[in-house]
């Protein structure tokens, strides 16, 4: 497989979405796709009336028509939903799915790779996070229908997938080992998905899938021996990302904080390079690494090049909601923009990179209005009760509800509604019934405050194009 100097961060909930990963593609580098509540974005579009009819175009290619005009007739709103007006909740994954729901992921990562892979031949990746594990099976098996050629995974240890992906290529019967808070060493929960139950026939319609690459993002050593060592397949590379770059983020060793209520990183938090190469096998550095001088600082340390969050995430191309995106922008040029790690927010326990900006809910106010309510729900965490059964809980539901289900108090602190925020930040607002919209989270590395260097002169913004160019420049300048 083709190794790429940068690779586009796979950022949010369609921040890097399909737009953005078919750009930086076409650029020759690795365009990244944010896996990430994929179902809830593809039917968001449908029901905002699809106007340049993109998700229509590649639902006909999909090998099942029926569930193609299946999921149209449900979701598809000709000219678009009332602004006033909800989106419809999607059921939420359990370890005992039904089949429609697996089929909508399915068909949803499909589409959004299907896109981003469309009228090229450059390379597309797909992002999925191992905290938001029941969805990952069918998300990239739709992934690898539309012919993936990586796969990123963070937030967590991804053990399963390299052998989950052969099994996949196949389309064969795999089943993905649940985390589940109080069972034992005794206790073995898992989650089927079988590819020939849920779409019959297809396997011997399309034949046997490529298996794509395989990336986890780290941040040890220790990790990435672990991996090597105890996952169920082959890992093909690794992403290092230091604490500095978006989004989630490893904790501390320390487990501290600072003055500023931030995760407190020391130099034991670094990540030994020379170790990292003894492995044998390439990496690329992310956090901080966005600029010519970072790619070949990279180079220089034995990396095959750097993977770029902030810049992308920021730029034209992307996902994100305009007017947020220029007033972040504003802010940076300006030197005003502040980026707070915020060890609470995030319903996963990791820390997570918040950009303070009025009217988001890093404004207290913003925060303090929102009535806590868990309904997109895939950040929740499977459970089990006294009488042996599973329960399904999330820190940012109402206080009570999560109580009662044995959670603790001091788990609900601070918390936010990723789900919905991410969302809103890419512009998908959920619209409550007494009129209530939900508001964003919008997050980006501590490389924001330098975002300027991409922006031509004269200009305000910037597009992913002048973000390859300039990141390239010092490795184009080498005899």
């Amino acid at each position: 497989m083709q190794q790429p100097l940068i690779i586009q961060g796979g950022m949010g909930v369609a921040i890097s979405d399909w737009k953005l990963a078919r750009t930086v593609a076409q650029l020759g580098q690795m365009g990244v796709v944010s896996g990430t509540g994929l179902s809830r974005v593809m039917t968001a579009r449908l029901m905002d009336g699809d106007p340049d009819g993109h998700v229509r175009r590649a639902l006909a290619h999909f090998p099942y028509p029926n569930l193609a005009d299946q999921i149209l007739g449900k979701y598809f709103i000709q000219g678009g939903k009332a602004p006033d007006e909800p989106y419809k909740n999607l059921p939420a994954y359990t370890l005992t799915p039904p089949q429609a729901l697996d089929q909508l992921t399915v068909i949803a990562n499909f589409v959004e790779v299907w896109l981003a892979k469309e009228g090229h031949d450059g390379l597309i990746g797909i992002n999925l996070l191992e905290k938001v594990q029941m969805p990952n099976m069918a998300s990239l098996y739709g992934a690898m229908l539309a012919g993936v050629d990586y796969v990123l995974m963070g937030a967590g240890i991804p053990t399963q997938i390299p052998g989950i992906l052969e099994c996949l290529a196949g389309h064969h019967a795999v089943s993905y080992r649940v985390d589940v808070a109080g069972a034992t060493q005794d206790d073995d929960y898992r989650l089927p998905f079988d590819p020939q139950a849920i779409f019959p026939e297809l396997a011997e319609q399309v034949g046997p899938l490529r298996r794509p690459s395989f990336l986890p993002i780290i941040s040890s050593v220790v990790l990435a021996k672990a991996l090597l060592k105890r996952s169920e397949g082959a890992v093909d590379g690794f992403i290092i990302e230091g604490p500095l770059a978006g989004g989630h983020n490893a904790p501390p060793r320390a487990g501290q904080l600072d003055a500023a209520g931030e995760p407190l990183y020391t130099d034991k938090d670094d990540v030994d390079l020379g170790k990292i190469r003894e492995l044998g096998l390439p990496f690329w550095l992310a956090g901080n690494y966005g600029s010519a001088e970072g790619l070949q600082a990279a180079l220089e340390a034995g990396a095959a090049g750097i993977q770029v969050g902030t810049a992308f995430a920021f730029c034209d191309d992307s996902g994100m909601e305009p007017g947020y995106r220029a007033a972040a922008v504003q802010q940076a040029l300006a030197g005003t923009v502040q980026v707070f790690t915020n060890p609470l927010a995030s319903p996963t326990g990791f820390p997570f990179k918040t950009v303070l900006l009025d009217g988001t809910m890093t404004d207290p106010t913003v925060y303090q209005a929102r009535e806590r309510l868990c309904d997109m729900r895939f950040l929740r965490q499977v459970y089990k009760r006294e009488d042996e059964t599973l329960g399904y809980r999330c820190p940012s539901e109402p206080v009570e509800d999560y109580l009662k289900k044995g959670g603790t108090l001091e788990e609900t602190f601070g918390r936010t509604c990723l789900c919905n925020n991410l969302g809103a930040a890419a512009g998908f607002a959920q619209v409550r019934r007494d009129g209530y919209v939900e508001k964003p989270l919008i997050t980006a590395g501590n490389d924001l405050m330098n975002i300027g260097r991409f922006i031509p002169a004269g200009q305000s913004h910037y597009s992913a194009a002048d973000v390859v160019r300039a990141l390239l420049r010092a490795v184009q300048r080498q005899p």
